[in-house]
């Protein structure tokens, strides 16, 4: 028979989860052991429903390394277990936890949180793929109570394992892995995992390969998917057109990107990050990361290391152009410019439409030196793009704004000044002068415009300030007769006005109004 004080432990027990830290602290307490223990067996029960991070925590006794960067993981997978539809693009380097975390803990704690639901796991070959979904179904056999599921015994290959049907359902959850190239018909998913779809360089650098997996992707991973399904797709990326790179350029809107290079490249860091810190630094600190550039060289670095694979050279700028003269940020301090000028190549775009806006920042010394010091770029609409040229040139303190007049010069010098305007009213143009707006055309061919200025870089004249990958790799990829590309024009715009060291901007009047006072 069950006494008042069983009936009162077990509601107590009921209600303990809705109760806040403070008040289950004071409650351990004053509980008695037997209570006590019971307590302390749903506050690890609690631990683990928090994420794979907090769930490996428990299970590896404090073994399993945590990090920054995992965290993130993490919260992704929270948010799709918590019922949001997401499509989450991973990408970081080798041998920082993202495998163990996204391909092995995360479905763990997954299917621990859904028992009824079925994921399945891709990656370039059968084998390593089985060796994650083998991983996860010893798991499941090591820690069956604590975990809360277990393996149903009539299913139990690495490839493909069943859980046993929990009470209440009649749904049985389950995982399946494959190649990627692999039939998965009869097939399918709550929680689609691609881990790493090519082998390798030589893989990805294989247009037939990279068509074969970007078909396999949407005509049999894609069409596996339930209703709600959510995708993780972790990929080290070794081609600007492997499988990341294509999703990016065809739907960039559906999915999460978790970019984490090893060493922070951008001030909107995933981590937030400043600029040349280590993702992961008691595992691998700056010294270690500079040695291992040293040692794999600057494409496997820029690919492997910072998710920024770099494509081949094409006839005007060369790599070692812009790499043998880079300055770090940091010795950007110690330059004293005499001008510093901000252009935008806004390809027509007087509409509200996003397209791609070029926006560059550039500078020069008394020597005659150019600095690349910005690439904004990025697609914005006209009502946009105009506030963001001023943003850059307040916060630069430029002397003039160059825009091109091929396409509606006219409006474009429009856009920039009400975008002056609507900073001054609002209090952000630190009462600074509003720069000249110098208008180009570009009458010349591109390669006659873009020809003088690769000089320069050949020369040793053009230092980019920290690393701006996007616009490097438009300059080293284009070829006359090919359309340039935003960024590059912008770049090309800002240093021709600089090039110059007899103006003060090009087809203008010398300055009045000693804008450039203090710049020798």
């Amino acid at each position: 028979m069950t006494t008042a004080t069983e009936h009162r432990q077990a509601a107590l027990l009921g209600r303990y989860r809705t109760l806040g830290r403070e008040q289950r602290r004071a409650l351990a307490r004053q509980a008695s052991p037997e209570l006590r223990a019971a307590l302390a067996g749903i506050e690890q029960q609690m631990a683990m429903d928090r994420s794979p991070g907090a769930m490996a925590a428990v299970l590896t006794e404090g073994r399993e390394k945590q990090a920054p960067h995992l965290a993130l993981i993490d919260q992704a997978f929270a948010r799709i277990a918590a019922g949001e539809k997401l499509q989450v693009m991973l990408t970081m380097p080798p041998r920082h936890g993202k495998s163990q975390r996204a391909s092995r803990w995360g479905p763990l704690w997954y299917l621990r949180r859904h028992p009824t639901h079925r994921v399945m796991l891709a990656s370039y070959g059968a084998d390593l793929a089985d060796d994650h979904g083998r991983w996860v179904r010893d798991q499941l056999r090591e820690y069956t109570g604590t975990l809360g599921i277990s393996l149903n015994p009539a299913s139990h290959a690495a490839n493909r394992f069943d859980l046993e049907v929990p009470r209440g359902s009649s749904v049985r959850g389950g995982m399946v892995t494959a190649g990627v190239g692999g039939g998965l018909t009869g097939k399918g998913f709550n929680l689609g995992v691609i881990d790493d779809p090519f082998k390798g360089h030589d893989d990805a650098s294989s247009p037939a390969q990279r068509d074969r997996v970007w078909e396999w992707y949407r005509s049999v991973f894609f069409t596996r998917r339930a209703p709600g399904a959510s995708i993780i797709l972790i990929n080290t990326r070794w081609h600007e057109d492997d499988l990341s790179g294509r999703l990016l350029a065809h739907e960039p809107h559906r999915w999460l990107q978790i970019d984490l290079p090893a060493l922070a490249d951008s001030p909107d860091d995933a981590l937030g990050r400043t600029i040349g810190e280590p993702l992961w630094p008691d595992q691998y600190d700056a010294q270690e990361l500079a040695d291992t550039r040293e040692s794999v060289g600057e494409r496997v670095w820029y690919a492997l290391y910072q998710q920024k694979p770099r494509p081949l050279e094409g006839g005007v700028w060369k790599w070692a152009w812009i790499t043998g003269h880079r300055l770090k940020p940091e010795a950007w301090a110690g330059v004293n410019p005499t001008r510093i000028v901000v252009a935008v190549d806004h390809a027509g775009g007087d509409s509200l439409r996003n397209d791609e806006v070029g926006l560059v920042c550039a500078a020069r010394n008394a020597d005659g030196d150019l600095y690349v010091l910005d690439d904004r770029s990025r697609s914005m609409g006209a009502d946009t793009w105009g506030t963001e040229v001023c943003k850059l040139a307040i916060e630069r303190q430029a002397d003039a704004i160059i825009v091109e007049n091929n396409f509606g010069g006219d409006m474009a010098q429009q856009i920039v000044r009400q975008g002056w305007k609507e900073l001054a009213e609002q209090g952000e143009t630190k009462g600074l002068l509003m720069p000249s707006i110098i208008e180009v055309h570009a009458k010349q061919g591109k390669r006659l415009r873009a020809e003088p200025i690769a000089q320069l870089y050949k020369q040793g004249k053009v230092h980019h300030v920290g690393e701006h990958t996007e616009l490097e790799g438009q300059m080293v990829t284009w070829l006359p007769g090919m359309d340039s590309p935003d960024r590059m024009d912008a770049a090309v715009h800002a240093l021709t006005e600089l090039a110059d060291p007899a103006s003060e901007g090009l087809g203008t009047q010398h300055y009045t109004d000693q804008r450039l006072r203090g710049r020798r």
